[in-house]
């Protein structure tokens, strides 16, 4: 699907050859989203089964002419969880009675996963372990090891 920018091995995606992206702009792929409206089974009194204030964001990411390849392989692999077979991203948002609110909240909500998702995580330096360390180490199961000697029964 994104030619030769990742590989598979263990069923998880290897990067090379990527330069840090930077995530799409909201207002960029904003065309793209639909929002869809239905019951939400929040708060609402006598209001709560006529008003439609459920927020429903659906992004089509494998379709997105606003993504280039190397961004639509960074959400694959970090949002895998969170796409659907067909590559479509769904949030939903119904906390607050108003529908604007819980439209503005998902789209925040959009905006949020998709800073996380481009965040580089900074490759750990393994460190060597100092000699005092080491000394002290082997000094604790020496100690260990006479311990368990004065355990044995004596041999006679």
């Amino acid at each position: 699907m994104f030619g030769d920018k990742f590989t598979l091995r263990n069923g998880s995606l290897l990067f090379y050859d990527l330069m840090p992206e930077r995530a799409p702009n909201i207002e960029d792929i904003r065309n793209e989203l639909v929002f869809t409206a239905s019951r939400s089974s929040g708060p609402g009194g006598q209001n709560v089964n006529k008003v439609n204030s459920k927020a429903i964001l659906k992004w089509d990411v494998v379709n997105s002419a606003q993504l280039n390849e190397n961004q639509k392989a960074i959400i694959f692999h970090k949002l895998k969880s969170r796409l659907t077979k067909e590559g479509a991203l769904i949030l939903q948002e119904q906390e607050s009675r108003s529908q604007r609110m819980n439209k503005e909240v998902v789209i925040t909500k959009l905006n949020d996963l998709l800073q996380k998702a481009f965040i580089v995580k900074k490759k750990r330096k393994p460190t060597k372990p100092t000699k005092s360390s080491i000394q002290k180490r082997v000094n604790e199961k020496k100690l260990k090891g006479e311990k368990k000697q004065w355990r044995q029964k004596p041999d006679l």
